[in-house]
């Protein structure tokens, strides 16, 4: 099968299983069926999928995943002892564990095709990540709670594992409890991979977009309590902080900087 047969076939699959969109024609333009079946795969309920379709589902995400550029945590250099700093799509890092700044259900961003980490997370993962957090959730028997964390295989990502973490919620200024629901954030993951034996974890900018955490002050949170983990517990886990955007990536290379001065200062 070629992409553009792989398409299709998902997007029939998918459209199949909602009757009343069983007969919504295909698109003819490229970016309007991908726009469709990332949209069918944000709002499919968390359920089991055949094997014919997880074949080929995996088989298109995968060959998706290689045509965007996948770069290897191997080719990183630290800007601190143990400590990294990418600008990119995280869901194209190679390296054992990424963070998914998730919601309190655990299953995925439903809106189609929104900007989230959350849902690109859970589109290039494929259905089986959904399904895996519904299973995951329902042994829990509640939902997660703000500085949490939960681990799942990372399915069609190139990584080995996704590390899901809910942040505060914040509204204004951060509270004194909203800034150790963060640090906590960081801490649970830290946690689970070294529970893992992972070496090497990329750590999004949790909880500074829909949940409208500062910048910059959650910038510092995330640098004080890994670097303060890692000394407290004499890790070696390598660390990566991944960004998107140009400004969060300045934020964090002047406080990496900074940090590193005064701590080298005699």
């Amino acid at each position: 099968m070629t992409q553009t047969q792989r398409r299709a076939f998902l997007i029939d699959a998918l459209l199949k299983e909602q009757p009343r969109y069983s007969h919504a024609a295909l698109p003819a333009n490229e970016e309007e069926q991908k726009r469709l079946l990332r949209s069918l795969f944000n709002r499919r309920p968390p359920r089991p999928a055949g094997r014919e379709f997880l074949a080929v589902q995996d088989a298109y995400l995968q060959e998706e995943i290689r045509r965007r550029g996948i770069t290897d945590f191997s080719s990183l250099r630290p800007i601190q002892p143990g400590l990294y700093l990418w600008q990119g799509d995280i869901t194209t890092l190679r390296c054992d564990a990424i963070v998914n700044a998730a919601n309190s259900r655990m299953l995925g961003c439903f809106c189609p095709n929104h900007g989230c980490i959350d849902n690109a997370v859970h589109t290039f993962a494929g259905v089986q990540l959904r399904w895996a957090c519904e299973e995951m959730m329902r042994r829990q028997g509640h939902e997660e709670k703000a500085g949490g964390a939960k681990a799942t295989p990372a399915y069609n990502l190139p990584c080995s594992y996704v590390l899901h973490t809910v942040g505060p919620v914040v509204q204004g200024r951060p509270s004194e409890k909203e800034e150790n629901q963060l640090a906590s954030c960081y801490r649970s993951c830290l946690e689970l991979a070294e529970k893992y034996a992972l070496k090497s974890v990329a750590f999004c900018c949790i909880a500074t977009g829909e949940y409208h955490f500062p910048e910059e002050p959650a910038a510092k949170i995330a640098i004080r309590t890994v670097k303060a983990y890692k000394a407290r517990t004499h890790s070696k886990i390598e660390v990566v902080f991944n960004v998107f955007k140009d400004a969060d990536y300045q934020v964090y290379r002047n406080l990496l900087r900074s940090t590193e001065k005064a701590e080298t200062k005699p």
